[in-house]
């Protein structure tokens, strides 16, 4: 039997659904843990994205990677990390709504195949696009909401913090929210260094 997982990422690399593949460098499809019960997914790659193929390697992936420390989640370990686009979009701008209605079927698939527990939307576009088109991040950050058994939750993404540091605590608080919610669904959760 073929590896779902493989098949998706091969059907991806091939997609010409809106220009966005045609001038990418690299696929960025995800990383990490494919059994995990939490992914996070951002808008899109950035340039070093694009340029390595994974998800959030550049400043704000380091300042992610700091958040996720803290709370004992580690991005090869025991999360998921994909974005509602695959593929750069020009000059890092926000990926257009019809860029995102041809790729979101990508990140479907992912997570029909993982059957997560949450969803950690990463930034305004993610979150508008998976909770609510009304959703603001300012005023909804590191709140939950249920759908169809699976907890989604919205929270500032990593470089909208290096743009505005004061928002940093308040970010903090939500991933402290988000490993209580782990503990409190997934009792069997491993945290990295317990």
């Amino acid at each position: 039997m073929p590896d779902a997982w493989a098949e998706i990422e091969k059907k991806c690399l091939t997609c010409t659904d809106c220009p966005l593949g045609q001038t990418r460098t690299k696929l960025v499809f995800g990383v990490g843990n494919k059994n995990a019960d939490i992914i996070f997914v951002g808008e899109g790659p950035g340039e070093n994205e694009d340029l390595q193929g994974e998800p959030f390697v550049g400043k704000a992936g380091q300042l992610l990677d700091k958040y996720l420390y803290h709370v004992g989640l580690d991005r090869t370990d025991n999360i998921y990390i994909a974005n509602i686009v695959k593929c750069r979009p020009p000059h890092n701008r926000d990926p257009l709504p019809e860029e995102q209605d041809c790729c979101i079927k990508w990140l479907r698939a992912q997570i029909k195949l993982m059957k997560p527990k949450i969803i950690v939307c990463l930034g305004r576009i993610a979150a508008q696009k998976i909770i609510s088109p009304e959703f603001r991040v300012t005023k909804e950050h590191g709140q939950f909401y249920e759908r169809k058994g699976i907890y989604l939750m919205g929270t500032y993404h990593p470089a909208a913090l290096l743009r505005n540091p004061r928002q940093k605590p308040e970010t903090l608080q939500d991933f402290v929210k988000l490993h209580d919610k782990i503990a409190e669904l997934c009792p069997d959760f491993e945290f990295s260094g317990d």
